[in-house]
């Protein structure tokens, strides 16, 4: 049987997320204004077919696959990478320093939109907040660094947007708000999971640090519709 977090989209738009999925029983896809990812039941020409019909024109769709799977033609390939996954299964979790550790609201979408620009976590939009409880931590009235949750494919749940300003980097803004989201998702009794690009390797130490171990390396495609 096929691990939960083998299709991770789908399975979030299937359970913890269902309440942002839009689609069928073959294809779902995020409300645009949330985030861009899509997911399939199964990776077929006739679910790929539901999901061009189901989504809107002109918008990307993300998809995290289990391995490189057929893209039919009516999809463009803008973007394909390796990506990591990590899960926390066994954490071991100290006391950690919550000192500035703010609850994002949605009068603090600006500012969350302005670190994204300046940091590149991965797509932030409007109404990414929906997916889950972010926390940041401001200088002044900058915000400098957050953290937040994102798919939740249940028993699981993924952080996301972990990022910090360069101007204030090395300071232990990102492992505190992550041990702080962490000891949130697992009050919860769920479990602590992650996506990170290989290349990135200054982030996964600070994962790993914190109990993160490989589970697979997964696929990210970007595609774009093409119009008939």
């Amino acid at each position: 049987m096929q691990h939960v977090l083998d299709n991770p989209i789908w399975n979030a738009l299937c359970t913890g997320n269902k309440h942002l999925a839009l689609g069928n029983e073959q294809a779902r896809y995020v409300q645009k204004e949330v985030g861009a990812f899509a997911g399939l039941r199964e990776y077929s020409a006739s679910a790929f077919a539901d999901l061009h019909d189901l989504t809107p024109a002109g918008a990307v769709t993300v998809l995290f696959t289990a391995g490189e799977v057929a893209i039919p033609d009516n999809w463009k390939i803008v973007v394909q990478k390796d990506l990591l996954q990590l899960v926390c299964e066994h954490p071991a979790l100290p006391t950690f320093d919550s000192t500035g550790v703010v609850a994002l609201q949605p009068p603090h979408i600006p500012a969350m939109l302005a670190l994204t620009a300046q940091t590149n976590p991965g797509p932030f939009l409007q109404r990414t907040i929906e997916f889950g409880e972010y926390h940041g931590i401001f200088e002044g009235d900058e915000l400098v660094a957050m953290a937040g949750e994102r798919l939740q494919p249940l028993p699981y749940t993924e952080l996301s947007a972990v990022c910090t300003h360069p101007a204030h980097l090395g300071r232990g803004y990102a492992a505190r708000l992550l041990q702080h989201q962490m000891h949130r998702i697992l009050a919860a009794g769920r479990v602590p999971f992650l996506h990170v690009l290989p290349e990135n390797t200054r982030a996964r130490a600070v994962y790993e640090r914190l109990g993160f171990q490989t589970r697979r390396q997964l696929q990210i495609y970007v595609l774009e519709k093409r119009m008939k």
